[in-house]
């Protein structure tokens, strides 16, 4: 009788607004082949691009992997970087919640490789936009708001919800055919590797970048730009 008792009252008060309830989960991929790449309690799996800092800015919040910005001036030492698998991963479909804080700026980045003449994670691996598209400037700039694949193509149409709302993302690359969706929809389809993608990378901030773009195999990257981003149920399935 007491826990009945309990669940209505609680019941009642999410109705009446006076506790707060995460949204449910947009992300339930089921069937075979699917691995958690985050545990939803630790960051095992995951380390600190080329291991250039702490990593302590990225924590553990509710479930979800949070980028807090460091707001301590008397630190030494740095607390972020982009923060990447441990392992690498070719023909895949990535599936992750992501949800960004108000003029906030961050990415899915993926076939990463991480090496010592590649100084951050984008000089060679591909970006799914996250931003609030209303809040920062980057939203003003074609190929720069949510969802696009980042400097190369923009979304076909957007369905980014409001900012601090979660999204679902999905990125599908199968020997070089690159599917983005963005809450159910497909946004960008491309072609990787072929003559018109090395034309879209020419004509791209990318383009005094040789390493970018190039490789078939890679880490999965989620980016510190500075601003509170939150992602969860981070899955992968190898195709």
């Amino acid at each position: 009788m007491k826990i009945i008792i309990t669940v209505i009252v609680a019941a009642f008060l999410m109705s009446a607004g006076l506790i707060k309830q995460d949204a449910p989960s947009l992300n339930e991929p089921s069937g075979k082949g699917w691995k958690k790449l985050f545990d939803g309690k630790t960051k095992k799996g995951w380390h600190i691009y080329r291991n250039e800092g702490d990593g302590s800015s990225w924590q553990v919040i509710d479930g979800a992997l949070a980028f807090v910005p460091n707001t301590d001036k008397s630190a030494t030492g740095r607390k972020g970087g982009d923060i990447v698998t441990d392992q690498e991963y070719e023909n895949y479909h990535l599936s992750l919640e992501w949800k960004i804080s108000e003029r906030g700026n961050s990415g899915i980045i993926f076939n990463v490789k991480e090496e010592e003449q590649y100084e951050h994670t984008f000089h060679t691996g591909m970006e799914m936009q996250v931003l609030d598209n209303d809040g920062h400037g980057d939203g003003k700039i074609k190929k720069h708001r949510a969802g696009d694949l980042y400097d190369l193509i923009a979304c076909s149409r957007e369905t980014v919800k409001p900012v601090g709302e979660w999204n679902h993302a999905e990125v599908i690359l199968n020997n070089g055919e690159l599917k983005l969706y963005l809450n159910g929809e497909n946004v960008v389809s491309t072609i990787v590797w072929d003559d018109n993608w090395n034309k879209m990378v020419a004509g791209s901030k990318f383009r005094d970048m040789p390493g970018f773009g190039k490789y078939k195999k890679g880490r999965i990257a989620l980016q510190d730009h500075g601003d509170k981003v939150w992602y969860r149920n981070i899955k992968i399935k190898e195709l």
